[in-house]
């Protein structure tokens, strides 16, 4: 809910005869859920009031120790009915709130947010389920989930390191490559995002206690034009909220183009995620790669065979909203007024709490897929059986000329086989049967017995299972580290 008294505090009806967003009620982890929830918020409200009376009472303010423990004390006794009352009233969910805490705080009421505005609780916390404490503590949901799947996939890629397969280039038959190899351009992506992801997290700094406008009168007046004792205040409370750094400047809110950086790089994980799992779904479609399948699960309700990609579909469905909502902040931070102006809260009440929920599940989700990918070698093997002939073409005219033909000849020969072949192909629904041609023409008899050394597919793959050990050795292992103690832990879908 965000701060600054927009009025928005109306509790949603719970059960099945009301909306209840499917990001919280069907996709993402309760740990995320938990993070962006009202219980959760509140607290963290209280503990911010809590830490701000500390710090006072430490630099001299009149707060006894008394006050202090009980605010303590209440910090999860926090009356959800009467905080809503108290909004529909005063049209403040701030002043809501505490009202309510100095209701179960009587002896602190008088201290309680003392000197503050509604963003240092709004901003600093959750103000629309997003400030700076809870995107930090969402960030480091994100990057250990984000890691597994790195690793799954790395692990995915150094045991197919050698497999060829066809490449693809406009979705056309390209010179082959591996699956371990295709499998590290998915990895890069990811890692990119893994590294933005944890710069923007650490680049994170605490609005601290800026006061109305951002200008700190109201603690100065505090403390009777003391400019140290208020410099000494903001590090107090910006070190207490476990912040290594809080903004010099600020309006009433803190930049508003933070927003715009955080989900701009989980806009950049969605389409890192739609286009790994939109491969798979081609490739699911060429037979060659499938997703998890469990064994009662069904594929179409009107067709029994089918075995549908729907957790790579749900991938990309869910990566396209993760992309559009960076078009939130964007236009939030573009309008607001001089030192703040409220148009910003319902935005970012939804924006930014859809979009860490929507990146949570489409990593939950991902992980999962990246655990249990099925290989289908023999369909890999016969589609390229199908292409490779064309593709060695160039190899079987070099082989001739080193075995005394002349490379005008060979080359007329070769273009007059290979479109005879693809007639067959095309026209007649056939198998390529270019090698069966050479083999065939007596012409090519000084190369026949090299024939099958030069259709060896792993000769056709260049580097790609060197680039593949190196990759995973040089960037990737160093990268995933520092998450070592939390990659045993297994992928679970809610549905």
């Amino acid at each position: 809910m965000a701060a600054g008294g927009d009025g928005g505090g109306r509790e949603a009806a719970c059960g099945h005869d009301s909306y209840r967003s499917p990001l919280a009620s069907r996709y993402a982890s309760p740990e995320m859920c938990f993070v962006f929830s009202d219980r959760y918020k509140f607290r963290t409200w209280r503990q911010l009031w809590l830490w701000l009376a500390e710090a006072e009472q430490t630099l001299g303010l009149p707060i006894t120790h008394e006050q202090i423990q009980e605010m303590k004390s209440n910090l999860d006794n926090i009356d959800f009915k009467m905080a809503a009352e108290e909004e529909k009233q005063l049209r403040h969910d701030v002043m809501a709130h505490v009202h309510t805490f100095a209701h179960c705080c009587p002896k602190a009421a008088g201290i309680i947010h003392l000197g503050a505005t509604s963003c240092y609780v709004g901003d600093n916390t959750v103000g629309a389920h997003d400030d700076l404490i809870i995107l930090r503590n969402a960030f480091d949901l994100l990057l250990p989930k984000l890691a597994r799947v790195i690793s799954r996939l790395a692990d995915f890629a150094k045991e197919r390191a050698d497999l060829p397969t066809l490449g693809f280039t406009h979705f056309q038959p390209a010179q082959l490559t591996t699956v371990g190899k295709r499998c590290c351009l998915w990895i890069q992506d990811l890692c990119m995002d893994l590294q933005n992801l944890k710069r923007v997290r650490d680049d994170l700094r605490f609005r601290g206690v800026k006061g109305t406008t951002g200008t700190q009168a109201s603690f100065l007046q505090l403390f009777e034009g003391d400019d140290q004792k208020v410099e000494q205040l903001d590090k107090m409370v910006t070190e207490k909220a476990g912040f290594k750094r809080a903004f010099i400047i600020t309006g009433q809110t803190y930049t508003r183009k933070i927003d715009i950086e955080v989900l701009s790089v989980l806009a950049g994980l969605g389409a890192s995620v739609h286009k790994i799992c939109t491969d798979i779904r081609l490739l699911a479609s060429l037979k060659e790669l499938e997703e998890p399948f469990e064994k009662q699960q069904i594929g179409s309700s009107a067709m029994p065979y089918k075995r549908n990609p729907m957790r790579s579909e749900r991938c990309c469905s869910l990566a396209r909203h993760l992309m559009t909502l960076v078009m939130d902040p964007l236009q939030t931070a573009s309008v607001q007024w001089f030192e703040r102006t409220l148009d910003d809260s319902a935005n970012r009440r939804m924006c930014l709490a859809e979009a860490f929920l929507t990146a949570d599940t489409i990593l939950n989700t991902l992980q999962n897929i990246s655990e249990g990918l099925v290989v289908y070698p023999r369909v890999i093997e016969r589609r390229i059986r199908q292409e490779l002939p064309f593709m060695a073409t160039e190899n079987i005219i070099m082989a001739m000329v080193k075995a005394g033909g002349n490379r005008q000849d060979c080359h007329e020969k070769i273009r007059v086989l290979s479109h005879q072949a693809a007639a067959v192909v095309k026209q007649e629904g056939g198998d390529n049967d270019l090698i069966e041609r050479i083999q065939a023409d007596a012409y090519f008899s000084p190369i026949h017995s090299q024939l099958d050394h030069l259709l060896d597919p792993s000769s056709f793959t260049g580097r790609a299972s060197q680039q593949v050990q190196r990759f995973l050795e040089e960037e990737v292992h160093p990268l995933l580290r520092p998450y070592e103690s939390v990659m045993k832990v297994k992928a679970e879908l809610c549905l």
